[in-house]
This record gives structure tokens, C-alpha cells and sequence, in this order.
């Protein structure tokens, strides 16, 4: 994993990559070493920062509601006619009727071509805490010292994760950031077993005291981020088994609650077209949520915990948006649209 090199997305994590640390090292200054509790804090401010795209977004979108009718008056009026006049006349009447309520037919493409990036990038930065931040990362350094000293380390280690079938890290090589990835994606359970391989018995202790030191800074409520709620549910208690199927429960629930409180595109009960749209977009509306809790049980809690945060955030920013929009007159926004 390491950093992202990707470009653009890269450049970005750089950015939000900067700004965990900073929320972290905050925390750290008043006694606060919580990975989960950043995770929670930095979604909260990449979400607010991102509050004017999401309005300018749903201005767009309440706008297309009203300019559809007319929309699709034009397109039925020229249905059939494959000919080129007929073609540019379809294309400069549709155009009027943007040009008319003061809006672009790329519509919302640019917010969310800005967006698209940073939400990538917010992913792979939670992913990979300790390439951000420096705290983290330097908890691995006195173990990372001695893997490296020891002969045949990345067939060890290789043939660790393969026995473990870890699947959030990629093969080690000889270098220092694949093996702290390698030791950040490790379960309590996985630290325990680390200790046991013969090569390492001579540091046993160190992995022992790093191993309580991540997870000190990786245990959320009564869950550490890095076990899965899978494995909670086999072996825990029943307060664990409760808290692991709070998670997939959690993240279900939240990112329904965010598309209720989506606005509805309008639909024409006649056209065939908007309502197999429509009949698409409630399916996947279903199996997206339902998907992301099948994926909470096997992933990370931490992972779960951005889903479940960023969805509570998006909720109250949408419910805010649509209190915002519901006072606005649609001639007020296309004045407003105009007038830029």
C-alpha cells in the first residue's frame, strides 16, 4: 500500500493525508491516541469542506426536476427523426431550455469530477493510516529494524500472509514502508502469531510491547479497527458479538437513512425510458447498502466505521441541504444562476 502514487488522487492524498495528521497529533497533544477517533473526526471535515459541492450539486438537481417536462416534450416532438436538421433543431431547443433556467447540460459533471477524486483518495488514505501519519508509523519502527536484519525476512513474512490469507496487504519486499503496511493490517490474533515464528523469537518481547501499543491506539469502544466483526461473532463475548453486529447494522441503516434523505428525481408515468431508470436506481439503492453490510462483516471495523460515519455526515449535511433548498423559489435560483 504505502502511499498513494496514483496522479491526481496522489496529490489529493497528500493533502488529506496531511490533515489526519494533523487531527491526529491534536488529539495525541491532549491525551487522545485513538486511530478510530480520527477516522470519525477526519470524515466529519472532509465532508464539511466538500458542503458547497454538494449544494451547487442538488441546486442542478432541483432545477433538472422542473426542466425535464420540457425536456422530454422536445425529445418526443423530434422521436424518430434521425436526420441531421431534425438532430441540431432537437439539440438547440434543448439548449434554450438550459440557457432558459441558467444552467449548463453538463449540469453536475464538474462537482462531481472534483469530488470523485477526493473521495478516492479519502478511502486510500483511511486505508493506509500510518503512511499519513507519522505517529503511527513510527510505533513499527523498533520491529521493522529488526525484521530487516533478519536473513530471508520477505519469505517469512510472505509465507505469513499467505498462511493468514491477510488479504488488505500486498506481498513484502526489502523495504521498510511494505513491512509497517504489512504490520498495521495485523489482527490481535495475527500479532500473537507473529510472536511465535522461530526467525523472530529473539525480539519476541518487542513485537509483544508494539503489538500492545497499536493496539491501544486501534481499540474503538470495546472492537479493535483492525479485526473483522466476523471474528467477533466465532469466538467473542456476547458484548463483542453485540457491538461487531452494531457495524454491518449500523452501516446498513446509515446509508439507507442518507438515501431517503436524497432528493427524488422526478419521473413521466409515460415514458418507458425514466421508469426502467427509475426501477434501476431503486434496486441499486436496495443492493447497495445490503452489500456494504455483507462486505462489514469481512473488512476491517475500521473500515466500517468510515462507512458508518461518512453516512451520518452525509445524512445531517443532506437534511441541512434540503432545509436550505426547500426555502429557495426555483425563480430566485434561476436569477441567481443567471446573474453568474
Amino acid at each position: 500500500m504505502t502511499k498513494v502514487s496514483m496522479p491526481i488522487i496522489g496529490w489529493v492524498s497528500e493533502i488529506l493525508g496531511w490533515m489526519i495528521n494533523v487531527i491526529y497529533s491534536g488529539l495525541e497533544l491532549i491525551g487522545i491516541t485513538n486511530i478510530g477517533l480520527s477516522i470519525i473526526l477526519f470524515t466529519l471535515v472532509v465532508y464539511l469542506l466538500m458542503t458547497p459541492l454538494q449544494i451547487k450539486q442538488q441546486k442542478f438537481s432541483k432545477l433538472n426536476a422542473v426542466m425535464q417536462p420540457e425536456i422530454q416534450k422536445i425529445q418526443k416532438k423530434y422521436q424518430g427523426k434521425k436526420d441531421q436538421d431534425s438532430m441540431m433543431k432537437m439539440q438547440e431547443e434543448t439548449q434554450a431550455v438550459y440557457q432558459k433556467y441558467g444552467v449548463s447540460a453538463t449540469g453536475s459533471c464538474v462537482q462531481l469530477a472534483i469530488q470523485m477524486p477526493i473521495l478516492f483518495a479519502l478511502y486510500q488514505v483511511i486505508q493506509n493510516i500510518p503512511a499519513y501519519v507519522g505517529s503511527v508509523y513510527n510505533v513499527f519502527n523498533g520491529v521493522c529494524t529488526k525484521i530487516l536484519a533478519i536473513d530471508g525476512f520477505t519469505d517469512i513474512i510472505n509465507k505469513f500472509i499467505t498462511d493468514n490469507k491477510m488479504t488488505r496487504v500486498r506481498q513484502v519486499t526489502e523495504n521498510a514502508d511494505s513491512i509497517v503496511d504489512f504490520l498495521y493490517a495485523l489482527s490481535p490474533s495475527q500479532w500473537e502469531s507473529l510472536q511465535k515464528i522461530s526467525q523472530f523469537s529473539g525480539f519476541s518481547d518487542q513485537i509483544s510491547k508494539t503489538a500492545g501499543e497499536i493496539q491501544k491506539m486501534q481499540t474503538f469502544g470495546v472492537l479493535n479497527i483492525a479485526d473483522q466483526p466476523l471474528s467477533y461473532i466465532k469466538t467473542g463475548s456476547l458484548i463483542l458479538i453485540i457491538a461487531a453486529l452494531a457495524i454491518p447494522l449500523l452501516s446498513w441503516a446509515t446509508q439507507m437513512l442518507n438515501l431517503k434523505l436524497m432528493p427524488q428525481a422526478a419521473t413521466q408515468n409515460g415514458n418507458d425510458g425514466n421508469n426502467a431508470m427509475a426501477s434501476s436506481m431503486k434496486t441499486m439503492n436496495t443492493v447497495m447498502p445490503l452489500m456494504s453490510a455483507f462486505f462489514c462483516f469481512t473488512f476491517p471495523v475500521g473500515l466500517g466505521i468510515y462507512w458508518i460515519a461518512s453516512s451520518v455526515v452525509r445524512s445531517i449535511q443532506q437534511l441541512l441541504i434540503n432545509r436550505h433548498l426547500d426555502k429557495m423559489n426555483i425563480d430566485d435560483l434561476v436569477n441567481e444562476n443567471m446573474r453568474k
